[in-house]
Parts: structure tokens; sequence; C-alpha cells
């Protein structure tokens, strides 16, 4: 009597561990799924068996509902939390809009990253409107597809750079801007990046909107100054973290803060 739970058992154990196996392999974990599985596996040792064995498979089966689901969840990896910045723009000391930059990593090694900008400024004869979105998706720290779009009360205009697997096609077609152009090298920094930490040792970053780069160069004071014909931006940081943001216009500056 002793030697057939241990057989009976041992079977049982055998058939919860392919419906383990078919669960994995069909993706995320649900509890409708576990228990179709596992009553799909169950059911004919239920019918064959003696009463010590059914006692054997129940307490086996409450081992499969509330162990194994747990080692299942514990298996899966948790995505990390996407790092947000707000900043407001200022123009001569007056809000006239907000910026967001936002990190988020993905699957893999893909992290993407967004860049959120809406402005409206009204000064005399000055009308300024722009919704302004970046997206930048990087794989192993290499960009893969950069996309810009722009609403602006001059119209609505896009910018695009995509990896090719040997080159970077690249259009922008910005107001009174238009750049076509190839690409051969690598894209592992742009303007996004520059939200979320000091450039360090990167000496450009691709520019999103115009489809080429702003040369980076360090000053005193955790400053980092960008150019790119002729215009200038410069970003500050404190404590690693990017908290001003002065783009020179000749008009006049406008001003990026990070909001508390």
């Amino acid at each position: 009597m002793s030697s057939e739970p241990r057989s009976e058992t041992s079977g049982i154990s055998k058939l919860c561990e392919r419906a383990v196996r078919s669960v994995e392999g069909s993706g995320a974990f649900s509890w409708a799924r576990w228990l179709t599985y596992l009553g799909r596996m169950l059911r004919p040792a239920l019918n064959d068996c003696c009463g010590v064995c059914h006692f054997v498979i129940i307490r086996l089966v409450l081992f499969c509902l509330i162990c194994l689901p747990l080692g299942l969840w514990a298996q899966v990896p948790k995505a990390e939390a996407a790092e947000t910045r707000k900043y407001a723009i200022e123009v001569a000391g007056v809000r006239v809009g907000t910026m967001t930059a936002t990190r988020q990593p993905q699957a893999g090694t893909d992290v993407l990253y967004t860049l959120v900008s809406d402005v409206k400024v009204n000064f005399l004869f000055y009308h300024l409107k722009i919704y302004y979105q970046v997206n930048n998706q990087f794989r192993n720290g290499q960009l893969q597809l950069s996309t810009v779009v722009a609403h602006t009360n001059q119209g609505d205009f896009a910018s695009r750079a995509e990896w090719k697997g040997d080159h970077y096609d690249i259009r922008a077609d910005q107001y009174k801007h238009h750049y076509q152009a190839t690409e051969k090298q690598p894209i592992t920094y742009a303007v996004t990046n520059l939200f979320f930490g000091e450039p360090g040792a990167h000496t450009k970053a691709y520019a999103e909107y115009f489809g080429d780069y702003f040369t980076l160069s360090p000053s005193a004071n955790n400053t980092c100054r960008a150019r790119r014909d002729g215009r200038e931006d410069e970003y500050q940081y404190a404590n690693g973290q990017l908290v001003t943001i002065i783009k020179k216009n000749p008009l006049k500056n406008f001003v990026i803060r990070v909001l508390p």
C-alpha cells in the first residue's frame, strides 16, 4: 500500500511539471491558463486512482496552485521604472511653456527617450506656437530610430533618422530647414541623452530636429555648451542632473528650468 502513493506521487509530479512547462512556453503567466493546463493534465490520473492516491493528489494540487505559480512570477524580470524630468520654459522671466523628458527602459537593451515641448509666446508683434515631440529608440547603446513631429503656427513639420543595418537614412523637413543625408557612423548619443546626465567624454550629440550634430564642449561650473551652425545652447548641471538650459535667441533667450 505504501509504495502505490509514492508511484502516483511521482507520476502526478511529472504531470505538474509538464503543465508548468506548457504555461512557461505560452508567455506571461495567468491563473486561468495555469488552472486549465493543470486540470487537463490531472484528469486521467484522478479517474484511475484509489482513495489514498486522491488524498496525495489533492495535496500536490494545492502545492501546484500556491507554490509553483509564485516561483513562475519570481522568474519574470521586472521592467525598470521610467525616469521623467519636467521643466518650465521661460522668456524674459515669464513662463511660456513646458518641456518633459522621459527615459523608458524596455525589453532587452532597448531604451526609449521621449522629449515633449509645448510653447506659446505672444509678445507685441512676436507670436510663436510650437508643439514638439522627439522619440529616440536605442538598442545596445545605438540609435535605431529617431522621429520628430512639430506642430507650429507656421505649419506641421517632421524629421526622421533610421538605421538600415549599415547606415542611417536621415531626412529633416522643418521650418526653413530641409536636410537629407546618409550617415554610416553609428549614433550613440543624442540631445535627449543630455537630459539624463552630463555628456562626459561625448564630443557631439545628434540633433534630432536638424538631422545633424551639435558639437559639445564642457566649460566651468558643470556646464556644457552645444554649438551648431552659429547657434549655441548652454546646459547646466547640479549633482549630475540637468537643471537649466539656456537657448540663445537673437530676440530673447529661452530659459528652461527644472521643476521641483
